[in-house]
């Protein structure tokens, strides 16, 4: 049985809410680039793995596509359900998908595949593909170029401990030869705007191990980030701000 790391577990079930009000969307462009690069077309059967609270699935759901979302965490399945209701959303791992092989013509991951980045998910999601299938990898990454963005990292980062994430890399590592070929990197700009209360503390109060934080280390992480609001020229005193990111998104073509 594969086991959820305990900071996904602990932490999305703690503020799936959160997770909602403070994540960001995608940029519009990711829908060209899901039909004519991952060659989603209408009537396809599309896999959304690690779909959370449903971000990308609302985009996905406009396709005239099927749409079957997978998630382990209970509270992010719930949260998934409350806002699209049409949607099949199923209890699994990357690692122990629930449906026949050849079951899809597209797979993707928005913001998770880190979470589970093993040549074994590999190859269950290359199972669960027909031949041709092709994997979508996704990711809203923050502009740390601007000086804000960059004190929020410094803030959050003490607490990473052996949490998977996108920024360090480990991902790519399974991209062996074996299964898919080596992701092709796509980006676009995008910004995140909304109250600093969505944008920055609801955001990052909902990074897996940020929310699994004890309540006093959690209140002390807020108490950082309402400072940062507080006190930053481009942030005091603003009912709406910006949040800049590059999404990036990763073609990954299945081998036969």
């Amino acid at each position: 049985m594969t086991v959820v790391h305990q900071a996904a577990q602990e932490g999305f079930s703690k503020e799936a809410g959160t997770y909602t009000q403070g994540r960001p969307d995608y940029p519009g462009e990711i829908r060209p680039w899901l039909s004519d690069t991952l060659g989603i077309s209408p009537g396809s059967t599309v896999i959304d793995l690690g779909a959370g609270t449903g971000k990308l699935t609302l985009l996905l759901e406009t396709m005239e596509i099927e749409v079957i979302a997978v998630e382990p965490v209970e509270a992010m399945r719930a949260e998934f359900a409350r806002h699209l209701p049409n949607i099949r959303i199923l209890p699994g791992t990357a690692e122990a998908i629930p449906l026949d092989a050849g079951a899809a013509q597209a797979l993707v991951c928005a913001q998770a595949f880190h979470w589970f980045a093993n040549e074994t998910a590999l190859g269950e999601i290359h199972r669960v593909l027909e031949p041709g299938g092709r994997l979508g990898l996704i990711w809203n990454v923050r502009d740390e170029s601007v000086d804000w963005v960059a004190a929020i990292t410094r803030i959050i980062t003490p607490y990473e401990g052996d949490t998977p994430r996108f920024h360090t890399g480990n991902w790519r590592l399974a991209f062996n030869g074996r299964y898919f070929s080596a992701p092709e990197l796509t980006c676009f700009k995008y910004t995140h705007t909304g109250s600093p209360e969505a944008v920055i503390l609801d955001r990052f109060l909902s990074v897996s191990f940020i929310a699994a934080l004890p309540s006093a280390e959690k209140a002390a992480v807020a108490a950082q980030l309402r400072t940062l609001i507080r006190t930053h020229p481009a942030l005091r005193g603003r009912e709406t701000i910006e949040f800049p990111y590059q999404t990036q998104a990763y073609l990954c073509r299945r081998l036969d």
